[in-house]
């Protein structure tokens, strides 16, 4: 999910325009996590995979007759482990990117898969990688985007796993339980929640399912960013709160952008007031990016990072009295290059890019204008960003103007149901203390089966990450914790199917 705040005015709708800035707009707020734009690899200490790629034949749409044609989803399989027949398979329900940059970050399947005897299944979401149902023209029109939902990817994954189980040798008895993190999350709680007959249980890591409209307040996923700074530094939020102010001041002036260019290194000079509106949304996105990154160990999920970033990144900003803007701003510039050049070998900073490549920002938008709206909203106070209203009506206006629909604000509410979730079984909604997404996300138990894990001192899906010496104890906590609900689902399907 890259996340960003968008400016709803029209000099923001501008700065999109003329920049070709996604994270202007209120529709780059999921990303956060998920990510944006520049290339990445795992960490290199991630031992590597294998596994085998197929392509499986998919209709373009499941729910009408009148298209027919078809279009290959990839998915990525590994068996080594696999007790068939009848073993179990942890199926990975694809967020927003290529399938392959999400099987190498999601260590913890992994780790499980001998342990539980089980296979492992990546499947690739439509209109991401290499699944892409109309080709290269996929992009090309809302026309052809139409069929970008998250029920229509649902479907896909309901249909490759029966099509795996009634092809597979030995898969036909198999418990399936999906997993997911961020987008992929969500995915998977409603996965469980629309085909109990298909996934015995899931594991929704960092799943804003209710970052909606009407769910929960718009102001919280920045409160919790400013809350992570806020203990990771003396005065980092407050010097962050007040590095805007500065940024005006500099940048009224050709001599001022000049400095700021130079100051932060960027590849392309700024020289305009809407270059400055885009450099500080790029300033906004960076500091999301680190709370959802803050993971206790090196590590490259976004961009090559030290262990406990924020930390790093705070002894920037350590300002306690009155310093000049220039001062402030060559603090933020040091602070910035920790999140953007750890490893000394970028030669200048790209404003348009945030975080990897392999997750597609432009898919992501239009499902933000469709049916993925997620409010946010700013007030400088009990945040460290400038006040921001959510302002539903410029944003429908945004994404009228870029794509030609207008968003369903409540649909997933309606579709998904929203809050009122009790009547579901089997889903763990894991979260993360110091994950923005949490504000969003199920953090109580309902039942004896829909069950919260809260992991003080984990980032953005933490629990899914390759396990490490440095792991805080509260996330070797959860790991166990879900392989023992994954156990019981797993015992209980193959006892009712042998009393069946």
């Amino acid at each position: 999910m890259a996340a960003g705040r968008t400016d709803v005015s029209g000099r923001a709708a501008a700065t999109c325009v003329l920049t070709l800035c996604l994270v202007c707009l209120h529709v780059s707020a999921l990303k956060s996590q998920l990510f944006t734009r520049l290339g990445g690899l795992p960490y290199s200490s991630e031992p590597p995979v294998s596994y085998k790629t197929f392509y499986f034949e998919q209709k373009i749409d499941h729910f009408g007759f009148l298209e027919d044609d078809t279009f290959k989803q990839r998915y990525l399989v590994a068996d080594k482990h696999w007790q068939q027949p009848g073993g179990p398979v942890l199926f990975y329900t694809g967020n927003e990117g290529d399938i392959t940059w999400f099987c190498n970050n999601t260590g913890f399947m992994w780790e499980v898969a001998e342990e539980l005897g089980a296979m492992l299944v990546f499947a690739e979401h439509r209109y991401y990688g290499e699944s892409l149902p109309f080709g290269q023209d996929s992009y090309s029109d809302s026309k052809h985007l139409n069929y970008l939902t998250a029920e229509q990817a649902l479907a896909d994954f309901a249909v490759l796993i029966q099509n795996l189980k009634s092809t597979l040798p030995g898969a036909q008895q198999s418990p399936v339980i999906a997993v997911g993190g961020s987008y992929g999350g969500m995915l998977a709680a409603w996965f469980r929640m629309k085909y109990p007959n298909v996934v015995v249980g899931a594991l929704a890591a960092s799943a804003p399912i209710w970052q909606f409209p009407g769910m929960v307040p718009c102001g919280d996923f920045y409160k919790i960013v400013t809350q992570d700074f806020a203990r990771s530094g003396y005065n980092c939020d407050a010097n962050i709160r007040k590095s805007w102010k500065a940024i005006n001041n500099v940048s009224s002036t050709a001599s001022g952008l000049q400095w700021l260019s130079e100051e932060f290194s960027l590849c392309a000079p700024l020289k305009t007031k809407i270059d400055a509106i885009g450099f500080k949304n790029w300033l906004q996105e960076t500091w999301v990016n680190l709370a959802m990154v803050d993971y206790p160990y090196e590590a490259n999920f976004l961009q090559p990072l030290p262990r406990w970033p924020i930390q790093v990144v705070c002894k920037n900003l350590p300002f306690d009295s009155a310093v000049s803007d220039y001062q402030l701003l060559h603090g933020v510039s040091q602070a910035a290059k920790v999140y953007y050049n750890y490893t000394g070998s970028a030669s200048c900073l790209n404003t348009s890019q945030t975080a990897t490549g392999s997750l597609g920002a432009l898919g992501w938008t239009y499902q933000a204008c469709t049916e993925m709206v997620m409010p946010m909203c700013t007030d400088g106070v009990q945040d460290m960003f400038e006040p921001e209203d959510w302002n539903f009506q410029a944003f429908s206006d945004e994404c009228s103007a870029m794509f030609g629909v207008r968003p369903r604000a409540d649909w997933a509410g309606t579709v998904f149901g929203g809050k009122e979730i009790a009547s579901h079984s089997n889903i763990i909604f894991s979260n993360g203390g110091l994950d923005p997404w949490s504000a969003g996300g199920v953090t109580h138990n309902f039942t004896d089966s829909l069950i919260s894990i809260m992991i003080p001192d984990g980032a953005h899906h933490l629990d899914l990450r390759y396990s490490n010496d440095l792991d805080p104890p509260s996330v070797r906590a959860a790991r166990a914790l879900e392989v023992k609900y994954f156990r019981q689902w797993i015992k209980k399907a193959k006892k009712t199917r042998r009393t069946a």
